[in-house]
């Protein structure tokens, strides 16, 4: 937990400095593919291997795409992989009431009860001592030894995360201060972002949105971070379905996560794929 904190705080200074260094210091073009790229790795890492795969079993896949997207999710820099799990699943259980780990709506209605839940849903929830219970929560992954090994090392996956941007930059613009500046766009300031992006999934999410389905809490579909999220922030759907492989289930809802995980299907890297069902939409929408 540490580790986790302290990677925390230092992308989010790394983000609040971002926008006036950007003018004058050095982003690039080879800056912007790199942390669209690493972005791109963690975000998936996050919303196909931590979230549909791990955490609700939405598909079936081998030993050797189950530990790289567990790497892959480390790359995030969210947590190790059995603590996210973990938290997921608990807050699922317990989704907007008591035992919640990052609900917004545990202090109260009140214009400063839901502002004092925006933060403690958003990143507060991350610097409390209490942690998940692990046997309980994730015993199928406490029991695998790869995602043990993968877990243990999530310093490892921090490491590479800052590190390979860094490497890259500098061997293409073959200089130091190609470096220098990859390791803060596509390192410390990519890593914020997804932070941020991710974290307003449990905030914003669960305040404002459309909520077409019926769940037993109040996570809302929020279609401006579609894209960012890779097709999380239709939580709405996922709250009303926890298990299905695509959230964006209506006509326009663009998830990438999904087609990915169509991809996996279509080329026999992922089996019982659990793909919406008509009927089971049909259960669950609200009348208009």
């Amino acid at each position: 937990m540490i580790v986790l904190k302290t990677f925390l705080l230092i992308p989010f200074a790394a983000l609040l400095a971002a926008l006036p260094l950007a003018w004058g210091w050095g982003l690039s073009w080879l800056d912007l593919t790199l942390a669209a790229v690493f972005y791109t790795v963690g975000t998936l890492g996050v919303t196909v291997g931590y979230h549909r795969y791990f955490t609700h079993g939405a598909f079936k896949t081998g030993r050797r795409l189950r530990i790289v997207l567990a790497v892959a999710g480390g790359m995030a820099v969210q947590g190790s992989v059995i603590f996210w799990v973990a938290s997921h699943r608990r807050h699922h259980a317990y989704a907007d009431r008591e035992g919640d780990p990052h609900s917004p709506w545990l202090f109260g209605t009140s214009p400063v009860a839901l502002l004092r839940g925006f933060w403690h849903a958003h990143m507060g929830w991350l610097f409390q001592r209490e942690v998940t219970n692990y046997d309980r929560f994730a015993p199928d992954l406490v029991g695998d030894r790869d995602l043990r090994f993968v877990n243990r090392y999530f310093w490892l996956w921090i490491t590479l995360s800052l590190a390979l941007p860094a490497v890259l930059g500098g061997l293409v613009s073959w200089s130091w201060w190609g470096a220098v500046t990859a390791f803060f766009w596509a390192g410390l300031v990519r890593i914020a972002f997804l932070h941020h992006v991710t974290w307003s999934v449990n905030s914003i999410c669960h305040l404002v949105g459309d909520r077409p389905f019926a769940s037993r809490d109040k996570a809302a579909n929020f279609w401006p971070l579609a894209i960012l999220s890779m097709g999380e922030s239709w939580h709405n759907s996922h709250h009303a379905d926890p298990t299905c492989a695509r959230h964006g289930v209506l006509r326009g809802q663009l998830d990438v996560s999904a087609r990915v995980i169509w991809l996996f299907e279509r080329f026999g890297l992922a089996s019982d794929v659990r793909w919406p069902r008509a009927e089971r939409l049909a259960a669950k929408r609200i009348p208009a």
